[in-house]
């Protein structure tokens, strides 16, 4: 099933809907050198054939499979898999801490 603009603009109104990731190691595409990458907040269909305890680890087998469905410009695979590991580790934690509810971000949880 494919994402609606709609999805995604719900996803963005969110103050932590989207981080932009400067690469340790930019890369070239055609002429253009890309050195930042813009990561948004997920919505349920991306992560489809994910776990979101593997997204939560970092695990880089889920962070490889579902950065090609969030960022902007669109990584491909083979840009994925050609990521410094300081830049996958950025990404990894870009796509953990919208797993963070806005309860925990404000540190209002219950003891």
């Amino acid at each position: 099933m494919k994402t609606t603009q709609a999805e995604i603009e719900a996803a963005q109104a969110d103050p932590v809907a989207s981080v932009d990731i400067t690469l340790e190691k930019p890369f070239k595409r055609g002429d253009t050198t890309i050195t930042t990458i813009t990561v948004r907040r997920p919505v349920s269909g991306e992560l489809r054939g994910l776990s979101m305890l593997d997204l939560m680890r970092m695990e880089v087998d889920a962070v490889h499979k579902v950065l090609p469905r969030i960022t902007q410009p669109m990584l491909n695979s083979f840009e994925v898999a050609k990521l410094d590991p300081a830049d996958t580790a950025q990404f990894g934690l870009a796509i953990g801490d919208f797993f963070v509810t806005k309860a925990q971000r404000s540190g209002s949880l219950p003891a």
